[in-house]
């Protein structure tokens, strides 16, 4: 279905802002999908290259019976940088060169997610770190710092919680914290989170209006319009358009309340040495959420990123890649 070649670009615009409206579709659920925007996919459902602004060669693996895409560069200690569930290793593209200069950094798809197999599984905070704990062992990595984005940054607290003796270090970037729905500053995400659309409804929105949706969304989760060029949005609607990619990400709603009885109610007993990075103008979790994790977790140390939303390390990569790199090299 296609909408009449006689309508108006602002005809279309107009109807999917009423087709949102009336059905509350959650395009984007959490930071999920605010970092689909990080993604550059290319048209061939499996391409052997990352082509960002770097080519870089991708991997994959078998953990559990599923592929995992993932990218290997640089050499040392180990560093996995996680994105948030939904998301894809494309978020990362401007950390591969700095960073693999002093440590070997590992990149994967998360299972449901970019490049990986996206199989009819419940998602649930244990079963994703299930296969990222197989993935750490398909690689075998014993030990590992973690660096995690929004939702990954809630892997990377739960794999420190679980499995402690696996994680090194911890860096949280905009960080999924606990009490989620009550920390949210985003209307139109809370709404997402808190709808009831069936997936095949957000699956037919997708396809017919997902493009003026993901840059009416990446406008709120970027700070600077400027950075959000034809080329990134097109990206976005790109990796958007990957089969199997809109059930896995809808199924946060569903697992949201896993978090907060799991997870979220031990961070306080997180011991591992913790840089917190977090967006000063962040609309999604507000500084004042990054302060509180600071808070939970005994002598981590926080670095606020100016100029810069949601994924600052996207947006302002050299001021956050000299915070990492000093903390990994400390």
């Amino acid at each position: 279905m296609r909408p009449s070649s006689s309508w108006s670009r602002r005809s279309v615009r107009t109807f999917a802002d009423w087709f949102t409206r009336r059905f509350r579709l959650p395009f984007l659920a959490s930071s999920l999908c605010c970092l689909i925007m990080a993604a550059c996919a290319s048209p061939d459902h499996n391409p052997t290259h990352l082509d960002a602004f770097i080519r870089l060669p991708i991997h994959r693996v078998q953990v559990h019976g599923q592929t995992i895409a993932y990218l290997d560069t640089g050499t040392g200690d180990p560093v996995i940088l996680i994105h948030g569930f939904g998301g894809s290793m494309w978020q990362w593209e401007h950390q591969q060169i700095p960073l693999s200069r002093h440590v070997r950094v590992i990149t994967p798809d998360l299972i449901g997610s970019g490049l990986s197999d996206k199989p009819d599984v419940a998602y649930s905070p244990d079963q994703v770190l299930d296969f990222f704990l197989g993935f750490m062992e398909a690689l075998h990595l014993s030990r590992a710092t973690l660096v995690g984005n929004s939702m990954g940054a809630g892997l990377a607290m739960g794999m420190a919680l679980s499995h402690p003796s696996r994680v090194d270090k911890l860096i949280l970037i905009d960080g999924l914290p606990d009490h989620v729905l009550d920390n949210l500053n985003s209307p139109s995400i809370k709404r997402a989170l808190e709808t009831s659309a069936p997936s095949w409804l957000v699956s037919l929105g997708n396809r017919l209006f997902g493009g003026f949706m993901t840059e009416s969304i990446l406008k709120e989760i970027v700070h600077d319009p400027g950075l959000l060029t034809p080329a990134v949005i097109e990206r976005s609607n790109r990796n958007r358009k990957r089969p199997g990619i809109i059930a896995p990400i809808m199924t946060v709603r569903n697992n949201l309340p896993l978090w907060e009885s799991g997870f979220a109610k031990h961070i306080g007993q997180i011991t591992h040495r913790t840089l917190i990075l977090w967006g000063e103008e962040d609309r999604v979790f507000p500084l004042s959420v990054g302060e509180h994790l600071q808070r939970q977790i005994e002598g981590a140390a926080l670095v606020r990123i100016p100029d810069a939303g949601h994924i600052p390390m996207w947006e302002q990569p050299d001021i956050s890649n000299r915070a990492m790199v000093e903390f990994l090299k400390s």
